[in-house]
């Protein structure tokens, strides 16, 4: 037979694709697979730039809380004023208002501007009067009733100026402004250069921002967040002490424990709605139950601190059951299989190896309810506070406020420097929460076992 090909045979049939060659569905999946990726990183690109924004914003708005200024000026504390009857009596001091302390302090910047030779146009009396700080003779009254030996000298009081002065070295206040502003003129921020030119008026680092109580409307530059961060402490301390024992708790028996039956089901379906719930249905409860039936004090720790608590509880007993669950069933079964108890199976095998992610979720769910407002705005914690709550556990059932209330309490007000002083306060908060997610993390690193 010849080796020629059989005139009419079909030919052998060549491939349409190749491995090597990628076909059009292959670069279609490629070019599908290519925009997906880029979604991605542009989604992570404006998540970074929007949260950089986002702390820019904050960082340039409330870092001028932290700085504040001041003025040092000679003041003479004269007996004639002050110890009429020249004995020191405590009863006698505190009988001096504070009043006479803002008519010496005055008096004493009258005389600087005059010892000075400062001439300023325009310049009224209550231009004068108004550069101290209204809060100025009060913290002058507390240093002479803390140490009534200052009486009959001559010292060199640091006091606060006025919010527009403050402002003005700030960038909030101009000289255009100040035409318009009732509350300063163009002649009082002259006088101000002028005692700055002489080495008496500066800018300084303000600690009292973090240790001074909440000031009245037209005292922002003496308004601080102390009370608002010892309230936030004792909240946290009440949820520390009750939300994550109880969860915790909750979360063994559920999931170690606990018969699989309609109950365990409905009890579990029920948690996981009370974690969606929205925060003031919270406070809602909290002050029926806590303050209208059970008659604790509005504008308390105590209270704020159990409605955080049944906020928290839901997202603790979640991350909580999720960890254990995370542990393999091995060890479990190791531990009954060399004779050991159900209990003694939880407890010293499954929960150390799950303590990383229960205390992960405990950290996150208390910094979480660390920032709320809402509810706590219905438990009264709104309210205007000036004196510091005693050491728990009478401190637990005084007045405080907290440090979203405060935030939410200064963006109301008109001044524009309580707006800085809002933005310094979400600072102080940011803080917070940043430092109990790094000991969640610590913690997590600390306790992490592998098997």
């Amino acid at each position: 037979m010849s080796d020629a090909t059989i005139e009419g045979a079909p030919r052998a049939t060549q491939p349409k694709s190749s491995l090597l060659v990628a076909d059009p569905h292959t670069r279609r999946r490629h070019a599908a697979e290519a925009r997906f990726r880029a979604y991605g990183l542009g989604a992570i690109v404006i998540s970074m730039v929007m949260l950089v924004v986002l702390l820019f914003t904050i960082l340039t708005g409330g870092i001028g809380a932290f700085r504040q200024t001041y003025l040092e000026i000679p003041v003479t504390l004269e007996d004639a004023q002050l110890d009429k009857n020249g004995n020191r009596d405590p009863a006698d001091l505190r009988k001096v208002l504070t009043l006479t302390y803002g008519k010496l302090l005055q008096q004493s910047l009258e005389k600087v501007v005059a010892d000075k030779g400062i001439a300023i146009a325009d310049l009224s009396a209550k231009d004068l009067s108004g550069l101290i700080s209204k809060e100025a003779p009060a913290r002058l009254r507390d240093q002479v009733l803390a140490n009534p030996d200052l009486i009959g000298q001559t010292i060199t009081a640091r006091v606060l100026v006025n919010g527009r002065i403050d402002g003005y070295y700030k960038g909030r206040v101009t000289m255009d402004s100040a035409l318009r502003d009732a509350n300063t003129s163009p002649a009082q921020l002259q006088l101000a250069d002028a005692l700055k030119a002489q080495g008496m008026l500066a800018t300084k680092w303000n600690w009292s921002f973090l240790t001074s109580p909440d000031a009245s409307d037209q005292r922002p530059e003496a308004a601080g967040v102390g009370i608002a961060i010892l309230g936030s402490l004792y909240m946290m301390l009440v949820v520390l002490v009750l939300a994550v024992p109880i969860g915790v708790a909750a979360s063994i028996y559920l999931e170690e424990f606990a018969p699989k039956n309609r109950w365990t089901d409905i009890i579990e379906v029920n948690i996981s709605n009370l974690a969606a719930v929205p925060s003031i249905v919270f406070g809602i409860l909290g002050l029926a139950a806590f303050i209208n039936f059970g008659g604790l004090p509005q504008s308390a720790p105590i209270v704020g601190g159990l409605v955080l608590t049944l906020m928290t509880l839901p997202t603790i007993i979640i991350a909580t059951r999720a960890a254990l669950k995370a542990v393999p069933p091995s060890i479990r079964d190791a531990a009954l299989g060399v004779g050991a108890s159900r209990m003694q199976s939880v407890f010293h095998h499954v929960l150390p190896l799950a303590m990383p992610g229960i205390l992960t979720g405990t950290i996150i769910g208390m910094a979480q309810a660390l920032g709320e407002t809402a509810p706590l705005l219905l438990i009264g914690m709104v309210a205007f506070v000036k004196n510091f709550p005693s050491a728990p556990p009478e401190g637990l059932f005084e007045p405080a406020s907290a440090l979203p209330v405060q935030v939410y309490n200064w963006t109301q007000r008109a001044d524009p420097a309580f707006i800085e002083r809002a933005s310094g306060a979400i600072i102080v908060l940011l803080v917070f929460l940043l430092c109990m997610n790094v000991l969640a993390i610590l913690l997590r690193r600390r306790f992490e076992r592998r098997w």
